[in-house]
């Protein structure tokens, strides 16, 4: 009895790890993705040299209405609203990252 008690925890504890990689191996996948995606947005208007501001604005407005949008789920976060906002961290995460490179 004793040991199929210990068995069964050491499923338990096996399958929890696992499911706890994969979960962590997607947020990964998805900040890599907003990091990448950040590369992508800062890229693209530097080439005319004139929509900085502009591009600037809209990604500020984007990431405010997502964060607005993600933080409204109190309760109710499921693993679609973890990956959007895994992505939001990647996407300002990357732009900070190209501001450093710019600056120096």
């Amino acid at each position: 009895m004793l040991m199929s008690i210990l068995t069964k925890f050491i499923i338990s504890i096996k399958h929890g790890i696992k499911s706890r990689l994969d979960y962590v191996s997607l947020q990964l996948i998805s900040l890599f993705l907003g990091f990448y995606i950040a590369t992508i947005i800062s890229t693209i208007p530097s080439q005319t040299g004139d929509w900085g501001i502009i591009a600037g604005a809209i990604i500020v407005t984007f990431t405010e209405s997502l964060s607005k949008i993600i933080y409204s789920f109190n309760n109710r976060r499921t693993a679609v609203i973890y990956i959007v906002n895994c992505i939001k961290i990647g996407i300002i995460y990357g732009l900070f990252v190209d501001a450093f490179k710019l600056g120096s």
